[in-house]
């Protein structure tokens, strides 16, 4: 998952146009882009769209439901389980009781509708109350269910108010900084992959660009997109270059052919533990981004 791209569930339109943007992930929203009185119309046209383009090439469908307190989340799974998106998007989750909670309305509604215990994944979005930045270390075990945790700042900045969450620089303040920052963390300690924000202003271009890469280096693996634009953008950031990929073959070889030691010498430089697993890492992720390439 390097591109996850939301399209709101009422719009044929941007549903179309996200078929097409090359996203890894379509994240078809029930939630902040559908207006109230909108939302059985989204139910509706979101199962009838996946359903539709399921067997086809396609990006993965997740679904972002409304949360666990709204009242509206089985409402939300009854309308799509049946239509078997590969993951359940949970906003404004509280820890990973809440995770816990999502997973036992999803065996019901699997079992319901045949679908293979299990199969439906959850991707957390862990940071949108406060309750969520303090329930960060509940994730510190896998689930089987979770397949990422990523953070957002609207909703967090309504909630603490915060007028904005970024300084003059653009550079996002303390407490955002922090909600970032613990999320990165997390999905390590839950081995999982961590999703980075979105960036609102889908008209700078570069802006996004330098934020993507900073998000790469610090080891986010993907990032959330609001605008087919950003997609490639994404894309190209979060593909290990062919260069990374040359040298953390050599490494791994290095230590292979050496038979396993601590430490290694390639070209004059040392390398060791950390750096294998690094280069581990780096190689199942680009082996993660041919196979997007090749689903979509």
């Amino acid at each position: 998952m390097r591109s996850l791209l939301f399209v709101p569930a009422d719009s044929e339109r941007k549903l179309a146009k996200g078929l097409d943007s090359g996203a890894d992930v379509l994240l078809v929203d029930l939630e902040d882009s559908v207006a109230p009185d909108r939302k059985a119309v989204a139910r509706e046209m979101a199962a009838a769209f996946i359903t539709k383009k399921r067997e086809t090439a396609r990006p993965a469908f997740y679904v972002r439901v409304n949360d666990l307190s709204t009242g509206l989340t089985d409402d939300d799974l009854g309308a799509v389980m049946a239509a078997r998106p590969e993951g359940i998007l949970l906003p404004k989750a509280s820890g990973a009781t809440d995770v816990e909670h999502l997973a036992a309305k999803l065996r019901v509604f699997e079992a319901e509708n045949g679908i293979e215990d299990g199969k439906t994944r959850i991707l957390s979005l862990m940071t949108e109350n406060a309750a969520g930045l303090f329930s960060a270390a509940t994730y510190r075990e896998p689930h089987p269910r979770l397949s990422g945790l990523t953070w957002g700042a609207e909703d967090l900045s309504a909630e603490i108010g915060a007028r904005v969450t970024r300084d003059a620089n653009g550079r996002y303040t303390d407490v955002f900084r922090l909600a970032r920052t613990l999320t990165l963390v997390a999905a390590s300690a839950a081995q999982v992959a961590a999703i980075d924000t979105v960036f609102v202003d889908f008209r700078d271009a570069d802006g996004f660009r330098a934020e993507c890469l900073e998000a790469e280096r610090d080891g986010f693996t993907g990032k959330m997109a609001i605008h087919p634009a950003q997609v490639p953008i994404i894309n190209e950031a979060f593909t290990p270059s062919g260069e990374a990929v040359a040298l953390c073959l050599e490494i791994v070889d290095a230590f292979e052919r050496a038979g396993d030691p601590g430490v290694v010498a390639i070209d004059g430089r040392m390398y060791d533990r950390p750096h294998l697993k690094r280069a581990e890492r780096l190689l199942a992720r680009a082996k993660a981004a041919e196979a997007d390439r090749t689903q979509v």
